[in-house]
Parts: C-alpha cells; sequence; structure tokens
C-alpha cells in the first residue's frame, strides 16, 4: 500500500503513470539493495533522510507562511468546516465527532504498539546492528529517539494546515462531495498532504518534494528487502542447511531479494485494480484506511482463482 500511496500521490502531482513509477521505484531500490546489502542502504538512506527533513522543513515552512504562523493556525483551524455538511436525509452529526475511545485500549494497546514500532521493529533494529561498535549504536538510538519527535512539526501541523486551507476537499462529510473530490465515500485526508505540496510550493519546489517522496518510499523499500532477506536466510534457511558455504548464502540472498521485488511489483499491480489508484479524472482515487482488509480479501481471492 506504500507503494500505491507513494505513485498516486506522485500523479497527482505530475501525472505520472502509476505502474511505470512503481516498476522504476522498486528497480532502483531492489538494484541498491541486492549488489550493496545493508552497508549500500545505510549509506543511501542517511542521504535520502537529509532530504526527507529539508523536503519537509521547506513544506512545513511555506504552510505556516500561508496560514498565518502558527497563531493563525490555532484561529483558523476550528473554523475549518466544510460548506457542504447535510444532502437529502444524511447530515453530518455533531455526535460523530466526539471522541469515544475507552481508556484501556488507549494506555495498553497504543503503549505495547508505540514500543514494537520504537524499539522493536525490524526496520529499526537492523540499523542498530549495522553500528561499528556499541557507541555507535547508542548514539544512533539517541538520534533515532530525537527524530520521532519531528513528525508532529513536519506531517502533523502540516495536515491540519491543509484543512484549514482546503475544509471542502480534506475536511469534506457528505458521501457524494467526498466521491466527487478524492473517489472515497468517507473521507479525502489523504488529499491533504499532495494538494498542499501543490498549493504552496513553486514548481521547483515541488520536484524537491517528489524527490523526498520518493526517498521515503525506497527508504521503506529497502528496509523490507534487507529485512525479510536475511531473516529468512539467516535463521530459516541456515538451520535447514547448517553447512551452507558463505557464496550460497548470498546466492540464495539475491534470489530473495528479486522475488521480493517481482512480488511486491504484483500486489501492486493487484492492490492498484482494487483500489482504483488510477482514474481518467485530474484528482485520483486514494485508498482509505477502511479499505485495506477489503484490498487483502481482494488479492488473497485473485490468487486462489488463479
Amino acid at each position: 500500500l506504500e507503494i500505491c500511496y507513494g505513485a498516486t500521490f506522485l500523479k497527482m502531482v505530475w501525472d505520472i503513470d502509476i505502474y511505470q513509477t512503481s516498476l522504476v521505484v522498486l528497480t532502483i531500490a531492489g538494484v541498491y539493495t541486492i549488489t550493496g546489502g545493508l552497508i549500500a542502504v545505510a549509506y543511501v538512506e542517511a542521504l535520502q533522510a537529509g532530504i526527507m527533513i529539508f523536503g519537509s522543513v521547506l513544506l512545513m515552512g511555506y504552510a505556516f507562511s500561508d496560514v498565518g504562523g502558527y497563531q493563525g493556525l490555532l484561529k483558523s483551524y476550528f473554523h475549518a468546516i466544510p460548506k457542504m455538511i447535510s444532502k437529502g436525509n444524511w447530515t453530518a452529526k455533531t455526535a460523530c465527532y466526539i471522541p469515544h475511545i475507552p481508556w484501556p485500549a488507549l494506555v495498553f494497546g497504543a503503549t505495547s504498539l508505540s514500543l514494537f514500532y520504537g524499539c522493536a521493529d525490524q526496520v529499526s533494529v537492523q540499523r542498530f546492528l549495522a553500528g561499528k561498535n556499541m557507541s555507535h549504536m547508542k548514539g544512533g538510538c539517541l538520534l533515532y529517539g530525537y527524530l520521532m519527535l519531528l513528525p508532529m512539526f513536519l506531517i502533523v501541523m502540516p495536515g491540519m494546515i491543509s484543512r484549514t486551507l482546503f475544509p471542502d476537499e480534506v475536511a469534506c462529510v457528505v458521501p457524494s462531495e467526498c466521491q466527487k473530490y478524492c473517489g472515497a465515500e468517507t473521507t479525502c485526508s489523504l488529499l491533504a498532504y499532495p494538494m498542499l505540496v501543490t498549493a504552496v510550493l513553486p514548481t521547483g519546489l515541488q520536484g524537491l518534494m517528489v524527490s523526498t517522496i520518493c526517498a521515503a518510499l525506497m527508504s521503506s523499500l529497502t528496509s523490507a528487502f534487507n529485512s525479510a532477506s536475511a531473516l529468512f536466510t539467516m535463521n530459516i534457511y541456515l538451520w535447514m542447511r547448517p553447512l551452507a558455504t558463505e557464496m550460497e548464502l548470498m546466492t540464495h540472498l539475491w534470489e530473495l531479494h528479486s522475488n521480493v521485488c517481482l512480488l511486491l511489483y504484483r500486489t501492486q499491480g493487484l492492490s492498484s485494480d482494487h483500489l482504483k489508484c488510477e482514474t481518467s479524472t485530474a484528482t485520483p482515487s486514494f485508498p482509505q484506511e477502511g479499505e485495506l482488509l477489503d484490498v487483502v480479501c481482494n488479492i488473497e481471492t485473485s490468487r486462489q482463482r488463479d
């Protein structure tokens, strides 16, 4: 789904075919991951991290400038209400927006998920395991912890600004209106970031943000490639063949990398068909969070029929 989101973002900004974009991104990420391994992934992602932070900070600055700074955001956000909140016998009731979150789920569920995402996720742990020594690993953990504070300012606040600038599109509540803007009947919140990029940034800087999105995509993909291949090769294949030579392990690792690339591209095609990522309208249809289970079920059904 990350590939689908990224490809649809690029289609909205530059009107690029999502299948060609997916193939190019997967090929580039697969080539330097297969040939360079974890070392190449670490060096390239260090460069990509700088590009992502710089591009996101730049977008945040332009967004705050358009909305009138932080105080302007505080004043305008609570008035960012779409013009149409009712149609026919459908009305967005105020009670629907009152959060009803049970505290046990919030305390225990969010805590366990946060511990996994911040401390045990293989995408992050493999970087620490590749450290030169224990001091480098500890320093990397501290840097990672501080960088985890940035999404609040680089992602959440620009999203809030996008809602204030485009309340009818981003904050739509009437199903027919949402269908018109993004092809979904529930919400168009996923339009927030790409609409902000195309609205507040000049053409040249839009290219920088496209590079930022591509860097984020390749970062996630190379992490998946390297983690899946290393875990299977070292923990499963080596257990099945304890006397396997280093060349045999490397060959198997390369084959697994290639198969993962092909599998992801095939899955991208299936998910794009089911999520209607590519449409003939100017605004593409974005996949919504509630459609994830439907997508997985549809893909599995298609594979079983094949």
